[in-house]
């Protein structure tokens, strides 16, 4: 099991290193973290210990994050935290050297967009109208739509590939469509930082890799920041460029895809014996269960 240093280095160094049984292990990483959480202590009402406790969690900058790990482990709660959507028991989160408790709720949501599990909306909405919602951060409450906001919309539209089923009420529409509706209003929202919690999930294969093809260009061409988790860890070995392994509760490991992603890995947190190999793309081969 491991746990990150809680050091006096700088967010770039420790966001780079992990200790294993006592042990530093170096990991290069290119990006200051603009969303850290130190000290956490994370639980619910009717839990008497923390679901998740861990020293230090980062997302760094200018990259895709992603958080794996068996049912239970944390990863939604840890997404919660850092969305400020769920307040710690003990330590902190910080976005942009600032306390995330220190942002007002439209300040927050211009510079951080979260799509959760838990969304909810009148089911006589439009696509179209969902997605406007997205840039309620942007406007003040008597202001009228602007062509900035028309320009998101259907950016965030096409982007999700939502065009067709615009007009549609979101009470009519299937699963998958719905949660392409939802990702259509959060990518609308235009923040620099975004958190998906299984933005995949109701769709099939091909929307998965389409969701997950959209996330890699905001990344990739306009610099969205990207905290997202993910079931499939093929999936999130394939697309990220750091990931979180959670393990009941605590952090087990942080790094490149490469040196996360291990037959060791699946065996200690996933009990499952597979076969891993990269060539390039990393290929996953379960054998059987443990």
């Amino acid at each position: 099991m491991s746990t990150y240093s809680d050091s006096e280095d700088t967010a770039e160094e420790r966001a780079s290193r992990q200790v294993f049984d006592g042990g530093e292990v170096e990991r290069e990483s290119d990006a200051a973290s603009v969303l850290h959480a130190e000290s956490l202590a994370l639980g619910y009402p009717d839990t008497e210990e923390p679901v998740v406790e861990c020293d230090r969690i980062d997302v760094p900058e200018g990259e895709i994050t992603a958080l794996v790990g068996p049912n239970g482990s944390g990863k939604s709660t840890l997404l919660k935290a850092l969305s400020n959507h769920l307040e710690p028991e003990a330590g902190s989160v910080v976005l942009d050297g600032r306390a995330i408790q220190e942002y007002g709720d439209k300040e927050l949501a211009r510079e951080l967009g979260l799509l959760s599990q838990e969304n909810d909306s009148p089911g006589s909405i439009t696509v179209e109208d969902l997605a406007y919602h997205g840039r309620y951060p942007h406007r003040g409450f008597f202001d009228s739509v602007t062509d900035e906001d028309r320009e998101a919309v259907e950016r965030a539209i096409d982007l999700a590939g939502v065009e067709e089923i615009r007009d549609e009420e979101v009470g009519n529409l299937s699963g998958g469509q719905k949660q392409l509706a939802w990702i259509a209003m959060v990518l609308a929202q235009d923040t620099d930082v975004l958190l998906l919690d299984e933005p995949t999930t109701f769709l099939d294969l091909h929307h998965q890799l389409r969701v997950m093809e959209v996330v890699r260009t905001l990344n990739e061409e306009e610099g969205v920041t990207v905290a997202v988790v993910l079931h499939d860890i093929a999936q999130a070995a394939r697309f990220a460029d750091y990931l979180v392994a959670l393990d009941e509760g605590e952090p087990y490991d942080w790094g490149p895809p490469r040196e996360v992603v291990t037959e060791q890995l699946l065996a200690d947190v996933f009990e499952v014996d597979a076969a891993v190999t990269y060539t390039p793309d990393p290929e996953i081969v379960p054998k059987r269960s443990l």
